[in-house]
């Protein structure tokens, strides 16, 4: 079943190319695909129970190079099923979205559903050389849509994007080659690799391996210094693009600091806890002291994003500052953590196709270009502010559930992490002016020939919103699926 789960996308999107498909067959075979892949999800979530320690829920392993001991190999847990659900949530959304886009909607359509494959294929990846395939493909598929779809500099965007994120693969493969030569027996298997722990008591080189696996998640998460490709590819690319980008992307580095370096280098990853905790707290503050210099509207829900995902680096780093009588904290920001990459998916996700509004009505992302808008387009003001609110982390909202426990779960093992929760009063001040001088006063500018949501637009982006809403107000079975897996996590960084 989850292998159906993981290559339906794909299958779909090569149906697209068969000779005759129309326009207008091909954009609803994407929203109709997208949904049953949404079914396929809910069905895994329906009948899943947390694996026992050291295996995974739909485990399916077939050989695949067997000289070096790779294999394909997939299943899920509690870190990585709700990445898989946000996942199909998001892509859903984006086909919805584009209804109504008649830029070649045939290959965009087959290319979208592609890279949904390949998302989540590296979500239930079990082995180092297939999570390595996936993470490298949808480096490839996201360069063809801002190249292909994108606007403004979108070749120099595009290029920029590949080459940062394809030099921080090629040091994630120096890592991954790295465990598989201190494994004994040589292997690829994370389940294998987990049980070895082939690092444990040798110092150095495991701080140097885990360190080239960090560069590689860090370029692509991304945090500071590693950030600069995020702000022009976000702003070049399509609104579909920065919603997938943004909400599904960028999770793949995140993921990766949990599932690669925390479980498989446990005693690397304290050694490294101090360095990733700093870099989580520059990141905050530093995305949400430039998203409040800027101008334009996409680039500066982008450095929310760097702001928002530095919240993730910060609890992955505290929890690895192992201290006896501090378990308990350490899971509670694991948990946090993956919470915040499901809430960011889809709030920002949201954020994204609603900038792509401006784009669209009146050319350009300049927020002094608008005012008042709120009496020419109500819904368009009502999703902004609910996505702004849930971004900022309103109670009631996805992101407060997810930075209340980042933050208590930091804060309780590494007092200094009370530094970051500057970022959350920058970022607040950040949203609430956004909404104050677009929505808020005279209609002006070019808010006097803005047309409100139409009917694809208010369907793709108001389920995000009710999501994060369920989540705000209905965590439990959300943080029923999620903690067995962080106290697993935190429990074998403890040993």
């Amino acid at each position: 079943m989850l292998s159906l789960t993981i290559f339906f996308p794909l299958a779909a999107g090569l149906l697209l190319l068969v000779p005759g498909v129309g326009p207008t067959a091909a954009r609803w075979w994407w929203v109709v695909a997208s949904a049953v892949e949404v079914a396929l999800v809910a069905g895994l979530w329906w009948v899943y129970e947390t694996p026992a320690e050291g295996s995974l829920a739909f485990d399916e392993q077939v050989p695949w190079i067997p000289g070096v001991d790779s294999s394909y190999h997939v299943g899920l847990d509690g870190l990585s099923l709700p990445l898989v659900a946000m996942t199909a949530v998001v892509f859903l959304a984006c086909a919805v979205y584009s209804l109504r886009d008649d830029d070649r909607p045939r290959t965009q359509a087959a290319l979208f559903l592609a890279l949904e494959a390949v998302c989540l294929g590296l979500f239930a990846a079990a082995d180092l050389i297939l999570f390595f395939v996936f993470f490298d493909l949808s480096i490839v598929g996201m360069y063809v849509i801002i190249a292909g779809w994108g606007h403004g500099d979108r070749a120099r965007s595009a290029l920029t994007f590949f080459l940062y994120t394809f030099l921080g693969s090629l040091a994630l493969l120096a890592g991954f080659i790295g465990l598989y030569l201190a494994a004994d027996p040589h292997t690829f298997d994370m389940l294998e690799l987990a049980r070895q722990d082939p690092f444990a008591g040798r110092g150095t080189a495991g701080v140097v391996v885990l360190g080239a696996i960090l560069l590689g998640l860090a370029v692509k998460t991304p945090t500071v210094p590693f950030h600069t490709w995020l702000p022009p590819a976000h702003t070049d690319a399509p609104a579909v693009g920065s919603a997938v980008l943004a909400g599904v992307l960028l999770k793949l580095g995140t993921y990766g600091f949990v599932r690669l370096g925390m479980a498989l280098l446990p005693d690397a990853w304290r050694s490294w806890a101090w360095v990733v905790l700093v870099v989580g707290i520059v990141s905050v503050l530093w995305g949400a002291l430039v998203a409040l210099a800027q101008r334009d509207l996409k680039r500066m829900i982008a450095y929310t994003s760097v702001n928002h995902m530095g919240y993730v680096v910060l609890a992955v780093g505290a929890a690895g500052m192992v201290a006896a009588d501090t378990a308990q904290a350490r899971g509670v920001a694991v948990t946090g953590a993956v919470t915040q990459m499901v809430s960011h998916g889809l709030v920002t996700a949201a954020l994204f196709l609603l900038a792509g509004l401006f784009l669209d009505r009146a050319g350009t992302y300049e927020i002094a270009e608008f005012g008042g808008l709120a009496a020419r387009a109500p819904r368009t003001t009502v999703l902004f502010a609910v996505a702004a609110f849930a971004s900022l982390g309103l109670p009631g909202l996805s992101g407060f559930i997810a930075e209340f426990q980042i933050f208590t779960g930091s804060i309780a093992a590494v007092p200094a992490s009370a530094l970051a929760l500057l970022g959350i009063l920058v970022i607040a001040g950040v949203l609430l002016w956004t909404l104050q001088r677009i929505f808020t006063g005279e209609t002006r500018g070019r808010s006097g020939g803005f047309t409100d949501m139409r009917a694809h637009e208010l369907w793709a982006v108001a389920p995000l919103l009710a999501l994060s809403l369920a989540i705000g107000l209905v965590p439990r079975p959300l943080l029923d699926v999620i903690e067995p897996a962080a106290t697993t996590v935190v429990a074998v960084l403890g040993r």
